[in-house]
């Protein structure tokens, strides 16, 4: 498989509430189609889990933000996506990462913060 980690989280949506969207990591040096992945992933999801999941957006990052203990910051993803406030993390291993991950959020436009 070409995913090394990922990260679901729920995302403010006019629509229906929450979505789930999946911040994705590639393995290194794996070179896919990001649509056929992105369709493939969505598929699995709704083959294991049902149609009621609605998962369908995928974001390509280089990397997740996590605390030095290795747990990924989902909160600050939360609030990033939804446009709310947020306190940097005093335990994130790597504050470089928040801005690169808001980039591909904003590029992909999902999120109430950047539509």
């Amino acid at each position: 498989y070409a995913v090394a980690e990922c990260a679901v989280i729920g995302i403010a949506d006019a629509l229906k509430g929450q979505i789930p969207i999946g911040l994705i990591v590639l393995k290194d040096g794996v070179k896919v189609n990001e649509a056929m992945l992105e369709k493939e992933l969505s598929d699995l999801i709704r083959h294991k889990i049902g149609p009621i999941a609605c998962f369908k957006t995928v974001v390509w990052v280089q990397k997740l933000p996590k605390t030095r203990s290795g747990k990924i910051l989902r909160k600050t993803l939360r609030a990033i996506a939804d446009g709310e406030p947020y306190n940097l993390p005093s335990t994130i291993e790597d504050p470089l990462v928040l801005q690169h991950v808001t980039e591909k959020i904003q590029e992909k436009g999902v999120g109430m913060a950047f539509q």
